[in-house]
Parts: C-alpha cells; structure tokens; sequence
C-alpha cells in the first residue's frame, strides 16, 4: 500500500520517514515533492566501463540554469536527505518535468529500504531543457513492505551529493557476496 500525503507528514514528525528539510508545502495526495541540488557530475570518456571507476566532472548549475543536452547522463541529486527504515522509497519526475522529455532516473526508481542519503538522481533529456538549483523536480512516493526487513547497508549508504557509479566494486568481491 501507498502512504498518502498526510500519512506521509504524520511519519516524518513519528520520526520513520526522514525528510530534512521537510517543508509542508511539498507534500501532495500521496507523495512529497523533492528539489534538485546544486551541482551535477558527466562522465568525461565517451565509452563507459562497470568493471572500472569512470572519472567524472562536476559542474555547478547557475542561477540562470544549465542545458541538458540529449546522448548524456547527467548525476545529480535531492536537495533533501531522504530515507526510510520502515516504509520503501520509489522516486518519478513529476508530471511537468516528463511532459519536457526529462527522465529523472533511467531505470533506477526503487530505493531500499534503510537508504538514507541526497538521492543521486540519473537526469537524462529526450531534448535540450534547461533546469535550475532548487528546481521541483521529482517526487518520492512511500510503501509499505510485507515481509521480514533487512535495511540497506551498500556502497551508497550517507551519501551527500550525486555518486557517480560504483558498480566495479562489484567485480572485486569474492563470488557470492554483494558489496
């Protein structure tokens, strides 16, 4: 089941849904609405590779907003530190955002359970767009999980500002076990 908006506000102030900062205004029906940082990471090489780290660029997103372009992956990430031990986290652009051809996260719109961080955000554009800092640009939904709870505890956890990937950490691993 989803939280409804007003469930969403009455877990925040219990304490079992972290939102910081939590500003009543974001809160719709059945969800809350979240806002985009200040910088944004590109990969610098042109082909990527998961068994190696990729270097990245930052860059700062002006007050007069930056270009996204189409063919590229930018990171960004919430403003807000986000996370939940007791309810699952799934995160969409909202509707304004999408009707502009602005992916907010490619495929990755589940968050675990127990991940409490600024949430790096996947932004990809279907044609130019222009964003801002502080833009409202996602929404974060709430579920309630059926089943035993084991808390996130990856290579992700507390992280402030967009991450770029870190799934080669995978390949040093002994077989079996998940970093």
């Amino acid at each position: 089941m989803i939280l409804t908006g007003s469930e969403i506000t009455r877990q925040h102030e219990a304490g079992r849904i972290t939102i910081e900062p939590f500003h009543a205004e974001q809160v719709n029906p059945n969800s809350y609405n979240f806002r985009l940082g200040t910088t944004l990471k590109v990969y610098t090489d042109e082909v990527l590779d998961v068994r190696r780290p990729n270097p990245v660029k930052e860059l700062a997103i002006p007050e007069v907003g930056l270009i996204l372009e189409p063919d590229r992956i930018y990171l960004g990430s919430t403003v807000e530190i986000m996370g939940s031990d007791h309810y699952v986290p799934i995160i969409r652009a909202r509707s304004g955002v999408a009707r502009l051809g602005l992916f907010v996260h490619v495929t990755a719109d589940l968050i675990d359970i127990g991940s409490i961080n600024q949430w790096t955000l996947q932004l990809h554009a279907v044609q130019p767009v222009r964003i801002y800092p502080g833009l409202l640009i996602g929404q974060v939904t709430f579920w309630i999980p059926q089943g035993d709870i084991t808390l996130y505890t990856g290579k992700y956890q507390g992280t402030r500002g967009p991450q770029e990937s870190q799934i080669h950490r995978d390949f040093l691993a002994p077989a079996g076990v998940v970093v």
